[in-house]
C-alpha cells in the first residue's frame, strides 16, 4: 500500500486529465487519456499499480521543489554530495497556446526533463506502467528513440535516449524492478541533460513515435509559457493570502476539462476521509454546485469566454431532463456522460489501506435540490456576458428555476450526499430560495417576465419557511434539517446568500453557534456531528472553515475572519495545495487531491476579507 503523505504529492494538468509527483520524484497517478479513465500510473493506491520515477540515486539528496511563476510546471532541485540536478515536470499543452485555449490541443503527454547544473549526478529511471488500475502488467519491447509498453487495449512508449534494461531480459545488473517494467541508470555531467515522454494510444492504432529531447525541452518551456499567459488574464487579485489565492486559481483551471469546460471535484479516486475508513469516493467528476462557484473562484466576471462555455456544457449534458420531469442529474462525467455507477477494485489496498478502492459515483442517482440555485447563481453571477443566451441554456435555466418552485418542499439528500433516508435540508430550500430570486432578477434575459409575479410568490413562501421552520430559537440558529437541532455548516451560507441583511442577528447567532459547536480541537470546523449512515469517523472539512471566515467577513467581523482564514490556509502543502480534509489527530491533509471546493474556499474567503477591510477602512476616514 502507498505510505506517503497526500500533502507530499505536486499537481500536473494539461486540461485533460492531471498527474501526481511525490517529493521523491515518482509520478504516481496518472490517467490517460481523461480525468475519469483508468489509471496508467496507481501506486497511489498500491504498490503495484504502476509509476515512473526520475531522482538521483544518492539516497541522501535534498529535494527542494516548488512551481515555476504563475504555472503549473514543477521544478525540483536536488542537492546531492557530488552536484547538483534540476527536474522540471509539466503535463504538455498544445503547441503556443495560449490565454484561454489552454489545453485545446494538448497532445496527452507527461514531460521530465532533467539538467545536471553542477558537478556530475547519477540518475535512475524506473518505468512500470499498469494500465487499468493495475490489472495490466504489459509486455516491453526496446525501440529506437525508448521503450514501447504493448498490454490490453492500451499501448504506451517511454521516450529516452537512455538504454532502458527491461525485466527479465539478460543484463549483468540486479533489477530492482518487476516484470513489465524497465529501468536504467546514468551520470550525467555538469551541463548534460535527459529528456522522458511518454504517450499512450490505443493497442490498435499507428505506433507511437519518439520526442526527441529537444523537442521535450522545447514543450516544458512552451508549456510555461502558456500557463504564465492564462495566469496574466486572471490573476488581478490583491489582498490577503494573495500567492496562496493566485496558485489556487492555477488549481481550480488545472481540474478543468479544457475540451467541455467541465470542471472535476478532484484529480483523485478513494483517498480516505479518515485512515482505514471506507469513506473513499471518486471525485474525477463534474458537480453542478462545484462547477457554478468555482467560475467564481476563476474571477470569470473578466472570462465571457470560459461563463459560455460552462453553461453551453450543463445544457448539453442535461438535455431534456427538467423539461421531461426528471430533476436535474447533479453530476456528469467530464464529457458530459450520465452513467456513473459505482464498483469497486477489489485488487488495489487503497492509500495505507483505506479500501474499497472505487470507481464511479453512486450519488449521481441522488435528488440533490441545491443544483437549481447553483445554476440560477452562476447566471447571475456572470449576468455581464449572458445577454445572448443560447436557446439551449436559456430553457434549462428556467426549467431549473420552475423545477425549484415546484419541488422545495420536497426530501433530499442534501449537499452532503447523505447515504441513507432523504430528509428536508435547511441549506437546500436555501438554494431553492436563490433559484427563484436569482431567476426573477434574470426574468428578462430569460424571457420569463411573464412567469415573474408568480415567482416572487413563491420565493418568498420558502423564505418564510426557512426562517421559520429552519431556524431554532433555542439552539439559537439555523438548523441542519427543517424542525431540527443539530448543526451543519452549510448554514453558514445564509450569510452570503442574501436571504438576510449581513447584519440580521440570526446570521450572526448562526455564525457563533456553528463555530462554537463544529470546531475540533484545531479550530477546523467539522460538517456536522452525529451519525450520517456510514461508518468510521471523518476530518474536518477545510471548505466548511473557509465558509466561516467568509462569513465572518461579510458581516464585518474583520479580526477573527482573518485568525480563521489564516488557520485553514496554514494547512496547505509546501507547494500551496489543498486536499479535502484535515485529519483531527495527526493534523495530516485527508480525502482526495487536490480539491476544488477546499481550493475554492480559500478564494471566496481571502476576496470576502479584502472586501471587509475596505470597508472598514472606509468607514474610518
Amino acid at each position: 500500500m502507498s505510505d506517503t503523505r497526500i500533502s507530499e504529492h505536486a499537481f500536473l494538468s494539461d486540461g485533460h486529465t492531471s498527474a501526481l509527483v511525490t517529493l521523491q520524484g515518482s509520478v504516481d497517478w496518472l490517467c490517460m487519456p481523461r480525468f475519469d479513465s483508468p489509471a496508467v500510473f496507481a501506486r497511489l493506491l498500491d504498490a503495484d499499480a504502476g509509476y515512473l520515477l526520475l531522482r538521483p540515486t544518492d539516497m541522501n539528496a535534498v529535494a527542494a521543489r516548488r512551481y515555476l511563476p504563475q504555472s503549473l510546471v514543477l521544478e525540483t532541485v536536488w542537492t546531492c554530495t557530488t552536484g547538483t540536478l534540476v527536474v522540471r515536470d509539466c503535463l504538455a499543452l498544445g503547441r503556443h497556446e495560449r490565454g484561454h485555449d489552454l489545453g485545446q490541443t494538448s497532445p496527452g503527454v507527461l514531460l521530465r526533463h532533467a539538467r545536471c547544473e553542477s558537478g556530475a549526478v547519477e540518475i535512475i529511471v524506473e518505468w512500470a506502467p499498469r494500465p487499468e488500475f493495475g490489472l495490466i502488467h504489459p509486455r516491453m519491447t526496446t525501440t529506437s528513440g525508448g521503450v514501447m509498453a504493448r498490454g490490453g487495449a492500451t499501448t504506451l512508449h517511454l521516450s529516452t535516449d537512455l538504454p532502458m534494461t527491461i525485466a527479465g531480459m539478460p543484463t549483468t545488473l540486479p533489477s530492482r524492478v518487476a516484470p513489465g517494467s524497465a529501468e536504467a541508470r546514468a551520470t550525467l555531467g555538469q551541463g548534460a541533460q535527459l529528456g522522458l515522454a511518454m504517450q499512450q494510444a490505443p493497442a490498435w492504432g499507428a505506433d507511437l513515435k519518439a520526442w526527441s529531447a529537444r523537442r521535450i525541452a522545447q514543450t516544458v518551456d512552451d508549456t510555461d509559457a502558456a500557463w504564465r499567459s492564462w495566469s496574466d488574464l486572471h490573476q488581478s487579485y490583491r489582498g490577503p493570502l494573495e500567492r496562496l489565492v493566485h496558485r489556487s486559481g492555477l488549481v481550480l483551471q488545472g481540474l478543468t476539462y479544457a475540451p467541455s469546460g467541465a470542471i472535476v471535484a478532484a484529480a483523485t479516486t478513494s483517498l480516505p476521509e479518515g485512515i482505514g475508513t471506507a469513506r473513499t469516493w471518486d471525485y474525477r467528476y463534474t458537480w453542478v454546485r462545484d462547477a457554478n462557484l468555482t467560475l467564481r473562484g476563476l474571477w470569470v466576471a473578466a472570462c465571457p469566454d470560459e461563463a459560455a462555455r460552462f453553461f453551453a456544457f450543463f445544457a448539453r449534458a442535461a438535455a431534456t431532463q427538467l423539461e421531461r420531469g426528471q430533476p436535474l442529474q447533479i453530476m456528469f462525467g467530464v464529457g458530459g456522460e450520465r452513467d456513473l455507477s459505482e464498483r469497486e477494485l477489489p485488487h488495489l489496498h487503497g492509500w495505507r489501506g483505506s479500501a474499497p478502492v472505487r470507481v464511479g459515483n453512486g450519488a449521481w442517482t441522488q435528488r440533490q435540490q441545491d443544483v437549481y440555485g447553483a445554476l440560477l447563481d452562476a447566471a447571475y453571477q456572470l449576468r455581464p456576458y449572458l445577454n445572448d443566451l443560447e436557446e439551449p441554456t436559456r430553457t434549462l435555466l428556467v426549467a431549473a428555476v420552475e423545477t425549484a418552485a415546484a419541488t422545495w418542499q420536497e426530501p433530499d439528500q442534501g449537499i452532503w450526499e447523505v447515504r441513507g433516508p432523504a430528509a428536508r435540508y435547511v441549506h437546500s430550500a436555501l438554494m431553492c430560495w436563490i433559484a427563484l430570486d436569482r431567476g426573477i432578477l434574470l426574468a428578462t434575459e430569460l424571457r420569463a417576465t411573464d412567469r415573474a409575479a408568480r415567482w416572487t410568490t413563491i420565493r418568498d413562501r420558502i423564505k418564510a419557511a426557512v426562517l421559520t421552520e429552519g431556524w431554532n430559537e433555542e439552539v439559537g440558529a439555523f438548523t441542519q434539517r427543517f424542525g431540527g437541532e443539530a448543526l451543519d455548516a452549510a448554514t453558514l451560507l445564509v450569510a452570503t446568500s442574501g436571504l438576510l441583511p449581513a447584519d440580521d442577528a440570526r446570521i450572526r447567532g448562526t455564525i457563533d453557534a456553528v463555530a462554537a459547536g463544529l470546531s475540533d480541537e484545531r479550530g477546523l470546523v467539522l460538517r456536522y456531528r452525529g451519525g450520517d449512515g456510514l461508518e468510521g469517523a471523518e476530518g474536518s472539512f477545510l471548505l466548511c472553515t473557509f465558509w466561516l471566515a467568509e462569513a465572518l467577513a461579510v458581516t464585518d467581523r474583520v479580526a477573527e475572519a482573518e485568525v480563521v482564514l489564516r488557520r485553514a490556509a496554514g494547512y496547505a502543502s509546501d507547494l500551496g495545495l489543498l486536499a479535502e480534509e484535515v485529519d483531527a489527530v495527526t493534523g495530516e491533509l485527508m480525502g482526495n487531491f487536490p480539491q476544488a471546493f477546499s481550493h475554492l474556499g480559500l478564494v471566496l474567503a481571502a476576496h470576502a476579507l479584502a472586501e471587509a477591510i475596505k470597508r472598514s477602512e472606509s468607514r474610518s476616514r
